[in-house]
């Protein structure tokens, strides 16, 4: 399965490699890409290990905010 989120609060390369981190240390996700001009990141992940919940609190976690693309 693959996401996008918007994630908020990012201001520089730092930022956008801690929302990274977070969200590849996420048991099932197998990447995560960050773009911090965009303000948004791709994810892909297995559905079966990962909720748009779990995503959502990782990038929380991590000092951001993160809302899902639909």
């Amino acid at each position: 399965m693959k996401k996008i989120m918007t994630i908020s609060g990012m201001n520089c390369a730092h930022c956008a490699a801690k929302v990274e981190k977070a969200l590849t240390e996420v048991p099932g996700v197998k990447k995560a890409k960050v773009d911090l001009k965009k303000a948004k990141s791709k994810v892909k992940y297995d559905e079966t290990q990962v909720t748009e919940d779990m995503l959502l609190k990782a990038v929380s976690d991590a000092g951001y905010t993160g809302a899902l693309a639909r």
